[in-house]
């Protein structure tokens, strides 16, 4: 069992791919619309006009990211005497899309929570349609982890931690604190924006899925139903059934814990998926040393970590990369777990961060 910890090591170099530029993000041709979330307090959006969408984005001049079914422009919104960026989304294309479109929307309507982008407006036209976001200033963790250039910063542990914690909390949110639960379905680090204070900010809704169970039956052969997720982090047994739950969520937070601690992205073409790169060590962990368990790290962090909150995160990653769905930890024990498991330290900076006061000291799992 020792060669992965010998291999590991030696691979946290390879594939460290460069992150495209991505930031998720109002005119006098809007109407104001107090739309229900899923909390006892309205979500007021704005409705647009599509001319006040090309105006917002000065003529769709700056592109700042772009997908399969959609292309995100720079904007600014005036109110008052300041204005301010967001990022606005704009769906092209055919009734299909444009009904995926309005499921999106539908989800976002309903979404309200500190960790989530936030949904500011929207354009809801019959040929094409606009979701306008928040500006998120920081890029997002894909890039931070993954952005290959010399000059960026270190993304510390510190950070880590907390966007991982603050990434549970929307999951546990999203999956059952919604009136309706929600699937996200496309869990990654790309998908994960980040603020000036390295705070997450979870986006892109396209592949949500939304019911009471958040449980969606198999397409059939001749549907045109679009997979959800992506390489490395989609879960292997929704890949076999095509039937969507809350553990496929699960399992690509496990995958993205993963790819915090070790520096490594999810998927490559050199060594395959991270996951099963990683599970001979994770399946042997607790007898692991504390030197075996720091070879595992990202090399950059240069050793500024805890060895043992290193530990108990790669356990609450095991847990979410059960093969067994049902095995697998719920959001909620999720977040359960690593406020009990990992050292307060941190933490006392995360609820700080949120205006909060944590109630109690948290022990060491080990």
């Amino acid at each position: 069992m020792g060669w992965i910890l010998k291999y590991l090591p030696s691979k946290l170099t390879a594939c460290r791919r460069r992150g495209s530029p991505r930031g998720h993000a109002e005119n006098d041709d809007r109407e104001s619309c107090s739309v229900r979330g899923s909390e006892s307090s309205p979500l007021s959006v704005a409705r647009y006009s599509w001319g006040a969408i090309e105006a917002l984005t000065s003529g769709f001049s700056t592109v700042i990211g772009s997908g399969g079914f959609s292309t995100v422009y720079l904007g600014r919104i005036s109110g008052g005497a300041a204005s301010k960026l967001a990022a606005v989304k704009v769906h092209y294309g055919s009734e299909r899309l444009h009904l995926a479109f309005k499921q999106e929307l539908d989800i976002l309507l309903r979404l309200r929570h500190e960790s989530i982008v936030s949904l500011l407006g929207y354009c809801d036209n019959p040929d094409s349609g606009a979701l306008i976001f928040e500006y998120v200033s920081n890029g997002h963790l894909q890039e931070k982890l993954h952005g290959g250039s010399e000059k960026q910063p270190v993304l510390p542990w510190r950070a880590r931690v907390r966007i991982a914690f603050q990434l549970a909390q929307a999951l546990e949110f999203l999956h059952d604190k919604c009136a309706l639960h929600i699937v996200h379905g496309d869990l990654k680090s790309s998908n994960i924006l980040l603020d000036e204070n390295l705070n997450c900010k979870l986006c892109d809704f396209g592949f949500s899925k939304l019911g009471f169970s958040s449980t969606v039956l198999m397409p059939s052969p001749r549907s045109k139903h679009v997979m959800m997720g992506s390489p490395g982090y989609v879960d292997p047994q929704y890949l076999k059934t095509g039937i969507a739950s809350k553990k496929n969520d699960i399992y690509s937070f496990g995958v993205v814990v993963l790819e915090m601690v070790m520096g490594l992205e999810a998927f490559c073409a050199e060594r395959g998926h991270l996951a099963g790169l990683a599970a001979p060590a994770l399946r042997d962990l607790e007898r692991r040393t504390a030197e075996e368990v720091a070879e595992m790290v990202d090399p950059r962090l240069k050793g500024e970590f805890d060895v043992e909150e290193v530990r108990a995160m790669l356990h609450i990653a095991r847990l979410c990369l059960s093969q067994s769905p049902a095995v697998r930890p719920s959001a909620v024990r999720v977040v359960q777990l690593m406020s009990e498991k990992i050292s307060s330290v941190f933490f006392d900076w995360a609820w700080k961060c949120r205006g909060k006061t944590p109630s109690n000291k948290i022990e060491r799992w080990y």
